[in-house]
């Protein structure tokens, strides 16, 4: 008895010290107040655990573009602007879909064409439409006078939404141009993913820069109809149809004008007659043609 008389106030003792219980608390009382502190502290862990799995889960980054639209290329021409794109969307090398249009407008004044990751711009373009309905519908001008987004108004706000995301390590995968017509006066720009902005008579993004931009520097005039705009855009498609391998022979042409903005159907380049041309031909040896068969 004298043995379990001292046990106890050893483990009296002993809970006390880490616990910091007072003496007058029974054996019982301080074992219910243990399992209670266990509990407690069990709850608090897994509270833990589960906050912070849930804010790593709710921060996602786009690491790298994986469903991707390649070139847009467009000009000014003598009373709007036009722009040209084709309509294949490529998962990695693999065509993923070819009727996916990269092209919006923003109400009758405003033209969006983007390359580069295709949810991106549909994020994009879902912030640019709410910026358009709030423009048009909260402001106070709005209530007196028509009043709506201008084309250059919102390639400043991009170069700026651009500029943020990259700053976060978070960017938009795009390059997107924007089109409009403001009293008469066309505008054309382009803003990439790190927030850089250009605005000229001509511009082109993705594999569009090296391939057609020469074309466009040769044959672009400021007086060009509507009609020598679309065979020169057609042309461009065409030489990015054979030499960028994520490009495809099916486009739409988008125009913006003083008084509307349209976006064609899809339709297919006639390159029947393209790989005969001399620059797809390469004599091989003694051979006349390519050493095909």
């Amino acid at each position: 008895m004298e043995a379990l008389s001292k046990y106890k106030c050893n483990e009296l003792n002993r809970r006390q010290k880490n616990y910091g219980w007072d003496t007058d608390w029974t054996v019982k009382e301080r074992d219910q107040k243990s399992s209670f502190m266990w509990v407690a502290r069990v709850s608090l862990i897994y509270t833990a655990i589960i906050t912070f799995g849930t804010t790593m889960a709710s921060k996602q980054h786009t690491t790298r573009p994986i469903t991707t639209g390649t070139s847009v290329v467009g000009l000014v021409y003598d009373g709007g602007v036009l722009l040209a794109a084709d309509t294949l969307l490529s998962y990695g090398s693999m065509a993923k879909s070819f009727n996916t249009p990269r092209m919006v407008s923003i109400g009758d004044r405003i033209l969006l064409g983007a390359s580069g990751e295709y949810s991106d711009f549909q994020e994009i373009v879902s912030r640019v439409e709410a910026l358009a309905l709030e423009e048009t519908t909260q402001s106070m001008e709005s209530v007196y006078d028509e009043r709506s987004l201008s084309a250059k108004s919102l390639w400043n706000y991009l170069r700026a939404v651009m500029y943020q995301k990259r700053s976060k390590m978070n960017p938009f995968w795009n390059d997107v141009v924007v089109a409009g017509n403001e009293k008469g006066t066309p505008f054309l720009g382009v803003v990439d993913k790190l927030g850089t902005t250009l605005q000229e008579n001509m511009v082109a993004t993705g594999f569009g820069a090296y391939l057609a931009m020469p074309l466009l520097r040769e044959k672009w005039r400021p007086d060009l109809s509507e009609g020598e705009a679309r065979a020169l855009l057609e042309d461009c498609m065409k030489v990015l149809f054979y030499r960028d391998c994520r490009a495809s022979a099916r486009i739409q042409l988008a125009k913006v004008t003083q008084d509307s903005c349209i976006i064609s159907d899809p339709y297919e380049l006639d390159h029947s007659n393209g790989w005969n041309a001399p620059s797809m031909q390469r004599a091989v040896g003694d051979l006349d043609g390519d050493g095909g068969w």
